[in-house]
Parts: C-alpha cells; sequence; structure tokens
C-alpha cells in the first residue's frame, strides 16, 4: 500500500545548517581557503597554458609578463600556490599508506618523500627556464 492511498506523507528530517557553517571550527576555514586556492591554482595554470599556447614572438611574451598586472597576480598566485602544494604533500600519509612487510612506513618520510621530490623537480625547471 502507498502513502498516496491512506493520505499520510512522510517527510524526511533536513537538519537545518547555516551558511557560515564551516567558520566554526578552525579545520573548516583551512579545509575551505585550501578548496578555494585549488579554484585559483586551476585558473591559473589554464591563463599560463593559454599564454604560452599563443606566444607569436618571445621578446612580447616576456614584455607582457613584465606588465604591472601580470606581476601582481603573480605575486597573489604564489602564497596561494604554496599553500596549496604544501597542504596537499602534507595530506599525502593520510592518503597513501605504504607496508613495508608488517610495519607501516612512517608518515614522515613519505611526506619527506614528497618535498624532495618538490625541490628537486622545481631545480630542474628553474634550471631549463633560467640558464
Amino acid at each position: 500500500m502507498s502513502d498516496d492511498t491512506t493520505g499520510t506523507k512522510t517527510k524526511e528530517y533536513i537538519r537545518p545548517m547555516p551558511a557560515n557553517w564551516w567558520m566554526m571550527k578552525k579545520t573548516f576555514v583551512l579545509f575551505i581557503v585550501r578548496e578555494l586556492t585549488c579554484v585559483f591554482v586551476g585558473g591559473y595554470a589554464l591563463f599560463l597554458l593559454v599564454l604560452v599556447a599563443r606566444r607569436e614572438r618571445p621578446e612580447a611574451f616576456a614584455a607582457w609578463l613584465n606588465s604591472p598586472l601580470l606581476i601582481v597576480l603573480q605575486i597573489i598566485a604564489l602564497p596561494m600556490l604554496l599553500y596549496h602544494s604544501i597542504t596537499w604533500i602534507n595530506l599525502t600519509p593520510k592518503v597513501m599508506v605504504v607496508w613495508r612487510g608488517e610495519e607501516r612506513v612512517s608518515p614522515l618520510l613519505i611526506a619527506g618523500a614528497n618535498y624532495v621530490a618538490w625541490a628537486i623537480i622545481s631545480i630542474v625547471i628553474l634550471s631549463i627556464s633560467c640558464p
């Protein structure tokens, strides 16, 4: 027998959630900030890809990158990229559990290996782009 034939309808309980729920705890605020930096990181990466794809002359590209607007954009992007990268690397040991025999590999070792890889890749990119 369905609820429609008896005249009674059930209603699912939906707990009210305030719009500022994420401001209640510091961990929630840091999570939302990380998610917002994710949007900025993706947009900035897309912006740089479009810039690289459209460049006709290297001189014009370099001059455009040195414009005041782009310098301000890059100054804003740097802390956001660093915050996003550091929080991502710090989350890695929680997501990637590695076992060596019966023992779990230390989370510090996993995060440390990621920081070392990040440093090496950054040095390689800097050595290629700044001869």
